[in-house]
C-alpha cells in the first residue's frame, strides 16, 4: 500500500478506540478545502513515502498499548492493495475505521462484505447538485448514492460527516 503519513497514536479519530492513523497516498478528487493537500498526488517520491514494514513494525511494538487502526488519505478505496492491507491489521487482533469519500462503492462494499470493517466514516462532500463544483472533479452521484445506501445498511458503526466549507 502507498502511505504518505503515519501516526502511531489517537485517542480522537476512532470512536472508542486507541488508535494509530494511516494515511494513504493519493485522492481521486481536488476539494480546494482539503486538510491533507500532501496527499492529494497519486504519487510521491518514494524518500517522502512510509514503508509498509515501518507501520507493522511499530504496529506489533504497540500492540498491547492499541485496539485500533484508521485508515484516511487521501481516499484509501483508491488503494488496490487495501483488502490485503486490512486482513493483514486484522490478523493482529486491530479493529478497523475507514474514512472514505465514497466514490468507489464496489471497493466499500467488497469489504462489508470481507467483515473487514469495524467502522465507516463517509464525507458527504456537498449537495448531490453542487458535488462537482465543491470537489473539482468530474463525480458519478450514482457512486456517492450507492455507497451512501452501502454505509447506512451495513450493520457497521458508520457516521457521515460533512466538511464546513
Amino acid at each position: 500500500m502507498i502511505i504518505g503519513g503515519f501516526q502511531p497514536f489517537t485517542l480522537s479519530d476512532f470512536p472508542g478506540h486507541v488508535a494509530a492513523i494511516v494515511f494513504t497516498q493519493g485522492c481521486n478528487w481536488r476539494c480546494p478545502y482539503c486538510h491533507n493537500r500532501s496527499l492529494l498526488k497519486t504519487r510521491r517520491p518514494e524518500q517522502e513515502l512510509i514503508p509498509e514494514t515501518h507501520v507493522f513494525d511499530i504496529l506489533h511494538r504497540r500492540r498491547n498499548e492499541l485496539d485500533g487502526l484508521v485508515i484516511t488519505g487521501g481516499e484509501p478505496t483508491i488503494q488496490e492493495d487495501l483488502p490485503r492491507f486490512i486482513h493483514k491489521v486484522h490478523r493482529m487482533g486491530l479493529a478497523i475505521k475507514l474514512d472514505t469519500n465514497g466514490s468507489r462503492p464496489g471497493v466499500i462494499g467488497r469489504l462489508l462484505e470481507e467483515g473487514l470493517l469495524d467502522y465507516i466514516a463517509m464525507d458527504i462532500k456537498a449537495p448531490l447538485d453542487r458535488y462537482e463544483s465543491v470537489v473539482g472533479h468530474p463525480v458519478d452521484i450514482g457512486s456517492i448514492q450507492t455507497s451512501i445506501e452501502l454505509v447506512k445498511n451495513s450493520g457497521v458503526p458508520h457516521e457521515f460527516r460533512t466538511p464546513r466549507i
